[in-house]
């Protein structure tokens, strides 16, 4: 099926949900395990109900149900260190240590498909930590929670790598199911060290005013809704298209964050020109990766 019009804005439309998930996570009063673990059980019950109002199968055989489940905990421990490093800094800085995702990935992929690494993907990584040393440079007060949002960018290559290998084999919404499954299970597990040695307000899983509505938006739109039309698309669009267009999704993020948080997502010009350095780097792999692949190997003459 080709890709009509309609089918790019709704790629730049899931794109522009994905990178609002780091403003809800300051419009929240819950702390980042809290709202993970919110966020997660929302999505798997939400899941479940699709699949009961469609009556299909959601179970898998158990060797799977274990593997999918294990992708979870990953993915609860990137989205733990997302929203965290957004409460202890600011949307901006959180996203754009995010930006680095695509290009952790060019470094894990070869890793787990014991394949080499391409010239160009050291190069543009030496880019990406030139851009990191302008921010750390003049914002020295972000250095954890920038080094936090670095963390997640590693779990979430980590996440797509794997998820990469087991989401061709099964429904999305079965993976999907068994991930957030999974991710909320660690959450739980995860409780005890984080009340009584990283959190200094203890465990706190009361909502306050709003927090039920965003918590909703968070899990029924930013997960489940937009997880759904992303794979929907994937039959029409191609990848390269796909990846290059979430590149934007820390462009859209930190923009909207000035937006709607004001003042308080205001930064010094030299983390704008550090997170341009990023960005560009970012937006230059996809690329030259396409033109990599399509290049053509020279004859020999004679």
């Amino acid at each position: 099926m080709q890709a009509s019009l309609k089918d790019y804005l709704m790629l730049h439309f899931i794109v522009l949900i994905w990178g609002f998930t780091a403003i809800l996570g300051l419009l929240i009063s819950l702390e980042a395990l809290e709202l993970v673990f919110y966020r997660t059980l929302l999505a798997s019950i939400g899941v479940a109900i699709i699949f009961l109002a469609r009556r299909q199968n959601l179970l898998l055989p158990i060797n799977q149900i274990i593997k999918i489940t294990a992708i979870g905990f990953v993915i609860s421990m990137h989205w733990i260190l997302f929203f965290w490093s957004a409460q202890i800094s600011t949307a901006s800085v959180c996203l754009a240590g995010m930006a680095t995702t695509s290009l952790w990935t060019a470094f894990v992929e070869p890793l787990f498909n014991r394949t080499k690494i391409k010239w160009y993907e050291v190069a543009l990584g030496i880019i990406v930590i030139s851009g990191l040393l302008v921010i750390f440079s003049f914002e020295s007060g972000y250095w954890l929670g920038l080094s936090m949002a670095l963390a997640s960018a590693f779990l979430a290559a980590v996440f797509s790598v794997l998820n990469g290998r087991i989401a061709p084999k099964f429904n999305p919404y079965q993976v999907t199911f068994y991930e957030m499954a999974g991710a909320c299970l660690f959450s739980v597990l995860f409780m005890p060290i984080y009340a009584n040695y990283l959190s200094e307000n203890g465990l706190n899983l009361a909502w306050q005013g709003y927090d039920w509505f965003w918590l909703f938006l968070l899990a029924g739109v930013c997960s489940v809704y937009a997880f759904s039309v992303s794979v929907e698309l994937m039959k029409r669009l191609s990848v390269f298209t796909i990846n290059l267009t979430i590149n934007l999704e820390p462009v859209y993020g930190i923009i909207l964050a000035v937006i709607i948080l004001g003042e308080s997502e205001k930064m010094t010009p030299q983390f704008y020109m550090g997170t341009a350095i990023i960005l560009v780097s970012v937006l230059s792999y996809p690329v030259l990766n396409y033109w990599n692949k399509r290049r053509k190997p020279v004859r020999p003459l004679g």
